[in-house]
């Protein structure tokens, strides 16, 4: 007979279905706020046409990226008041202050300078336009900065005591670069860069299938291929400096990761692959390679490293999910380093545009940036529990006093609205790119300074 979910269950599914929908538009924002930041300074330098045919096509993805961005996360943050107060009473001493910051600093910035950004030309000189284009690109950064502070003092907190059931806070500087702060605004943001590069490419590689070898599809087709093969190894080197800091500072994650329940003496194998069972306490099927766990794991030939047995039962994640999300992500990282060095080999052929197959291999592997980027962050999120804050608060304990079927009903709703809203806005999305950057000699009734008469509806510079 399936078992009914309870109330906690139902919030935390909704919580993972808000954050889902939402972390995919922030992740794209950020790398292509950089991307066409870069596109307009090529354009100011050299004065060619398609870096502004880019930077125009680009900014059209970007605001659609940015609002759907926008609109999620209201939504994800009002669950801290209606499915988790709990959490809010306890640890809003440091969440709120951190997410107060995130609004300050950075959406304000991004907020103020969109507006020029996007119906800026032909307005405000090239020079303050590209300003404003940076102001952007820095705001998206700075509020990566302040959420990762605040997730990461989640999994490993420190700088606080706790005084009446609530967190006092007694060193920001503590809070805010907390262990895990490094590694994971790093990791975090790399990956942002990696998912852009990989929408870009897919884009490029749909227009090269089309039959276009234009400058503009070309460039962007190259760029991004140049930009994954510098952020994907460093994102597999940020992510074994990551994995060392979680086997310090949260070994019962790194041991659900690997799928590992004892701790062996002389080198632990490495389980490529296999199914944890949590009832017998195994992996079942396990395909292992000796030591290859302890080379990996502590940079050693016979590292030691934590078994879950070592761990009581109610304080082990579920070990099946973080065990796969994390092959996932891992699989699909070295499946962008094979497509970033075959890329460089096309390249220095001199076939990179002509190769028919490898164009088709980048329009499959676009959306492998978000489908790695949300594996992710199920390994990380998933890997915490039973804690909200790691050691310190257990989930459990941070609900809001609300039924099952109260949960039920907002989770329905919220079901049905994003898959029409964002369905809506993502379908918007995928017409823009499939559209491409104009075509040489086709007017822009937009470009900067052309001559053409100003639009009297400001949405009809999109």
């Amino acid at each position: 007979m399936t078992a009914v979910p309870d109330a906690l269950d139902l919030a935390r599914l909704q919580f993972a279905f808000t954050v889902s929908f939402h972390i995919v538009f922030p992740a794209i924002s950020i790398g292509l706020a950089s991307f066409i930041a870069v596109l307009e300074g090529l354009w100011l330098k050299t004065r060619q046409q398609h870096y502004l045919d880019l930077c125009r096509f680009w900014s059209k993805a970007f605001a659609v990226c940015f609002g759907m961005g926008v609109v999620s996360g209201v939504v994800m943050a009002y669950q801290f008041g209606t499915n988790w107060s709990g959490f809010s009473s306890f640890a809003g001493a440091v969440t709120g202050p951190l997410l107060t910051y995130e609004v300050m600093t950075a959406f304000f910035l991004e907020a103020g300078f969109l507006g020029i950004m996007l119906f800026g030309w032909n307005r405000v000189s090239p020079r303050v336009h590209f300003a404003a284009t940076l102001c952007v690109a820095i705001g998206t950064l700075i509020s990566t900065f302040w959420i990762l502070a605040s997730n990461s003092w989640m999994q490993t907190p420190q700088g606080f005591e706790i005084v009446d059931g609530r967190v006092v806070v007694l060193s920001w500087w503590d809070v805010i670069f907390n262990p895990s702060f490094p590694y994971r605004l790093a990791h975090m943001s790399i990956a942002a860069f990696v998912v852009a590069a990989l929408v870009v490419a897919g884009t490029g590689a749909w227009h090269l299938l089309r039959g276009r070898r234009d400058p503009a599809v070309k460039t962007m087709f190259s760029m991004a291929l140049w930009l994954l093969l510098i952020f994907a190894p460093l994102q597999a080197f940020v992510g074994d400096l990551h994995g060392l800091n979680t086997r310090e500072h949260q070994p019962a994650k790194l041991a659900a990761m690997e799928g590992l329940w004892e701790t062996k003496t002389g080198g632990t194998p490495l389980n490529l692959f296999g199914w944890p069972d949590m009832e017998a306490e195994t992996t079942r099927y396990a395909l292992e390679v000796p030591h290859l766990g302890s080379l990996i794991l502590t940079h050693s030939w016979d590292g030691e490293v934590r078994g879950l047995k070592e761990f009581p039962k109610d304080e082990r994640p579920n070990v099946p999910l973080v065990f796969w999300s994390f092959r996932i992500m891992v699989g699909l990282g070295l499946a962008m380093i094979g497509a970033a060095l075959a890329a460089l080999w096309l390249r220095r052929r001199g076939t990179l545009f002509a190769s028919r197959n490898f164009a088709r291999v980048m329009l499959l592997l676009s959306p492998t940036g978000f489908i790695a980027l949300l594996a992710g962050w199920v390994t990380t999120e998933a890997g915490r529990q039973p804690w909200v804050v790691y050691g310190v608060m257990r989930t459990a304990h941070a609900m809001s006093p609300v039924s099952a079927q109260q949960v039920q009903v907002s989770l329905l709703v919220l079901v049905l609205a994003y898959f029409l809203v964002f369905g809506t806005g993502v379908y918007y999305l995928l017409k823009i790119l499939r559209g491409g950057p104009v075509l040489p000699g086709q007017s822009n009734d937009d470009a900067p300074h052309s001559g053409e008469p100003q639009p009297k509806r400001e949405l009809s510079w999109i």
